[in-house]
Parts: C-alpha cells; structure tokens; sequence
C-alpha cells in the first residue's frame, strides 16, 4: 500500500448556497450533527495516518484559522487565497506546501461513513504510480444521498474513468475525495480554474482512475440538505 501522509482539505468556497448559515460562518465550519464538517474530513484523514493537513482558506478566514489552530491531533497548515482561485487553482497554489508526493484532497461539504475498510485506504492500496496521476473515490449514483444529477463518471472493470457526456447517464458521482499526484497539475498555469480540468487533462493521457466507495455518502450543501443528513443518521440535537 501507498503510503501518504498528507491531506488537503478544499476549504476556501464561499458557500453561497449554505446561506444564510455561511454569512457569518465558513461553510466547512457548519455543523452536521454535532460536528463541523471540516473536523468530520480531518478526523478521516487522521484515521488513514496522514500526519500533516493542508487547508486552503478565504471566506471567513480568521474564524477558520482560529478553528482549526485548536486541533490538537494534527498540524494543519493554512493557505491564504486573497482571491479565490476555484479547486484546481487552489491545489496548485498549495503545491509549495503539499510536497511532491501523491496526497489526498477531499472537498469539505461531504459527508462520507467507511464501510468494511475505511475508504481512503482503500485509495491508498488502489494507488498505482506507473499508471495514475489522480484516482477518484466515486459513489454508485443510485446510492448517493442528496444528489440528483446525472452523474459524472463510468468505470471500466479494471476502473478508468470516463466522463460523462450529454446526453448521457453516468453510473457514478464523484464523491469528493481523491489522492492527487502533483505532476496531474504540470502544465497549468497559476490562477483561479475547476481540477475538472486536471481530470479531464488526466482521462486523456488514460491516467485518471476511479475506486467505488462501499459506505454511506452525503452531499451536504444546503440548509435544506443538513437537515435531511442529519435525519438519514437518526441525530437529534441535544437538549441544552
């Protein structure tokens, strides 16, 4: 197995769709049953031995640096945007920081329960350096709790990925979570793009690949959607 010590937590997003929670609080920093959603990310990654997490920030930054300084578990190095330079844009200003060796990087709005492995070992036994640049932890879309899209991907058996095209129905959503080589961001120039495209540059060399994730998994990007988790889970708020 791969051995990867060192996450990226994409933490920089406005949230425009978690207001009005977001207008005075950064969206990784919203709760979900009982916990924010960034500790849920980092707790994984902990979990999986990484002993160095990066988070790129911007929305709220002071409140999100002042949070995550009182994690105790875990260094977590901050990496200012003044100006938000999307995913893509966000990884490859962290590279300094990240180092040159594959990493994990999950989006901070997802939810994700491990089944018989936890799932980012599973990535890190999956990894193959000879032949992957970025591997994806992909959910069966008929399984994926609020989601309503089309899809994103297909997986062959061996499990390349393919992007979905219109009109089509892919099989698969891409769950949010990933190991990430640096050299799948070679050739990008610095500043604000989707790591759409990085996947995209990836699935044309063959070197994009997927694992299907064998736990419960939430997309939780609304009001609306936390309290719909929070019900799927059987959580009720403590009484104070």
């Amino acid at each position: 197995m791969t051995t990867i010590d060192t996450g990226m937590v994409l933490a920089a997003g406005l949230g425009k769709r978690m207001r009005p929670l977001t207008d005075t609080l950064p969206k990784p920093m919203v709760p979900v049953a009982g916990r924010a959603l960034i500790d849920r990310v980092i707790d994984r990654m902990i979990e999986a031995d990484v002993r160095r997490v990066v988070a790129n920030i911007h929305h709220h930054r002071a409140t999100l640096e002042t949070h995550l300084k009182t994690r105790r578990d875990v260094p977590v190095v901050t990496v200012h945007e003044p100006d938000l330079l999307e995913t893509g844009g966000g990884v490859l200003n962290a590279l300094p920081v990240l180092g040159p060796t594959p990493f994990y990087c999950a989006n901070a709005d997802v939810l994700w329960f491990d089944g018989p492995k936890p799932a980012l070992r599973r990535l890190a036994e999956a990894w193959d350096d000879a032949k992957m640049d970025v591997l994806l932890l992909m959910q069966s879309a008929a399984f994926a709790r609020g989601y309503d899209g089309r899809g994103d991907y297909f997986l062959d058996p061996a499990g390349k990925a393919r992007r979905r095209r219109d009109p089509e129905i892919a099989s698969f959503v891409f769950a949010g979570v990933q190991i990430l080589h640096p050299r799948a961001l070679a050739g990008f120039a610095p500043g604000a793009f989707s790591l759409n495209k990085v996947y995209d540059a990836a699935e044309a060399k063959g070197r994009l690949w997927g694992v299907v994730h064998d736990g419960l998994w939430f997309h939780v990007g609304t009001p609306d959607s936390i309290a719909a988790t929070e019900r799927d889970l059987g959580w009720t708020k403590p009484k104070a």
